[in-house]
């Protein structure tokens, strides 16, 4: 029986994998049926069976199907459905499929376009939470150049931080520590960011020593009302990628996190922001600074969902069918920790394609398993290595952190590599246990699994 009285009578799910799952899921408890996308390469995943009905859309590249405005249109046209999801990663942060949809009829089930364009470029969305009383780092005004770097770096100081003026996922990001470091690194993160992103525009920011990554879960209603649901703290990165997420952050005192959450109310105020997004800060010294927003729902979206009792995807689309989201009075019980698992190379960090041989979940109170594959299963390179999220919650951040060990070690993966032993190694050391952690941990414990090999 659905969760609601039904929003939508059918929905495209426009993306893959585990998120893909997820969204069916979200739409069943809709009341709606589910419709499926697929490349040739995903046409036994796990997601396409769950589906009510199922859409081919072409050959394995994302280009060629998952990016394909046409392909996907034609699939929610040829389906009857009525409204499309995007999940994240793809075209959930594209405005212009955001439009493609409500031009052909369909509901977009994600902020408006005129949000997400706000958001996409880094620097004036700098400006524009700025002046609406939210800290960001201080930075240049716009993109430079290798010559404007220099003239700005003698009023900003080293280190700086250079950064893609579009885009995320950390490409095109360098620190640079002096000035004979500053043009290569311009000029190499603007190549970078042209190639990723179609723009070489790059800017500098001041870069914050042993920061801490934590950001704010925001949620705009139908009505243009905001309310956030908490923080929640994204520290253990590789290469600027999330690995390991945790709620709440041990590193806020009351009085910051409640600055924090109303800062990053008032940046999704300023464009007018609704349905679910995520407002990203660096935090250190006892500051916070902006750092972007993501105009979607997150790959960590989870935890917030375990410790306040609320469906992020389902209140997604109540407000895009112009309903109340539901969440009423947010309170946050208890802690939980996402840990990602990734088919790479656990020292490497390099994707590990091939067969999924065995694929055995861990189970029990508190352990739950967003899923994309099972046994049986070929992972791809075509796509992002992430094969699952294990989320672990309990009454306290100690007993979540022995759930955990328990449930990563009773993960059962074989014939492809993962990076299990990576969240083992994390939650073993002192810097994680004792929450006094930053954005370096992963690249100390690598130094600190060197000296112990030598």
């Amino acid at each position: 029986m659905p969760e609601s009285s039904p929003v939508f009578k059918r929905i495209l799910v426009a993306n893959r994998g585990e998120i893909a799952s997820r969204l069916i899921r979200a739409c069943h408890a809709a009341g709606a049926e589910a419709v499926a996308v697929y490349s040739e390469a995903d046409a036994d995943a796990p997601y396409v069976g769950q589906a009510d009905a199922a859409v081919a859309i072409g050959p394995g590249a994302p280009a060629e199907s998952y990016l394909n405005f046409d392909a996907v249109l034609g699939a929610a046209r040829s389906s009857g459905a009525e409204a499309v999801h995007p999940g994240y990663g793809f075209l959930s942060e594209n405005p212009d499929f955001a439009e493609a949809c409500e031009s052909g009829g369909l509901t977009w089930v994600g902020p408006p376009p005129s949000a997400m364009r706000a958001m996409a470029d880094k620097v004036d969305a700098r400006r524009l939470v700025h002046a609406a009383g939210v800290p960001v780092v201080p930075g240049t005004e716009g993109p430079v150049t290798p010559e404007q770097a220099h003239e700005a770096a003698a009023e900003l100081n080293f280190p700086l931080m250079v950064k893609a003026a579009k885009g995320g996922g950390g490409i095109g990001m360098t620190v640079v520590r002096d000035h004979d470091q500053l043009g290569a690194a311009v000029e190499t993160a603007a190549a970078r960011a042209g190639a990723a992103f179609g723009d070489p525009s790059v800017y500098l920011e001041r870069y914050v020593e042993r920061p801490r990554h934590i950001e704010v879960q925001v949620m705009g209603e139908a009505d243009g009302s905001v309310f956030h649901l908490f923080e929640r703290e994204c520290s253990v990165q590789r290469r600027h990628q999330k690995v390991i997420e945790e709620t709440p952050s041990l590193a806020l005192d009351q009085a910051t996190r409640d600055a924090l959450c109303q800062a990053a109310v008032r940046a999704a105020e300023a464009v007018g922001y609704r349905s679910a997004g995520t407002v990203e800060f660096i935090f250190g010294g006892g500051e916070f600074y902006f750092l972007e927003m993501n105009t979607r729902l997150q790959v960590e979206h989870p935890i917030t969902e375990e410790t306040t009792g609320t469906d992020l995807a389902l209140a997604q689309l109540r407000i895009a069918a112009g309903e109340p989201s539901g969440i009423d009075a947010v309170r946050r019980h208890g802690h939980a920790i996402e840990f990602r698992i990734y088919a790479e190379d656990p020292v490497r960090f390099l994707p590990s394609p091939g067969l999924i041989e065995t694929w055995v979940e861990p189970g029990g109170d508190g352990i739950r398993v967003d899923s994309g594959v099972a046994a049986g299963y070929r992972v791809t390179h075509l796509y992002d290595p992430l094969l699952a999220k294990l989320i672990v919650s309990a009454g306290d951040r100690d007993t979540a952190i022995d759930r955990a060990i328990r449930a990563l070690e009773e993960f059962q993966v074989a014939g492809v590599k993962n990076n299990i032993p990576t969240h083992l190694e994390v939650l073993a050391s002192t810097e994680f246990r004792s929450g006094d952690y930053d954005t370096g941990l992963l690249e100390v414990l690598g130094e600190r699994r060197k000296m112990a090999v030598r």
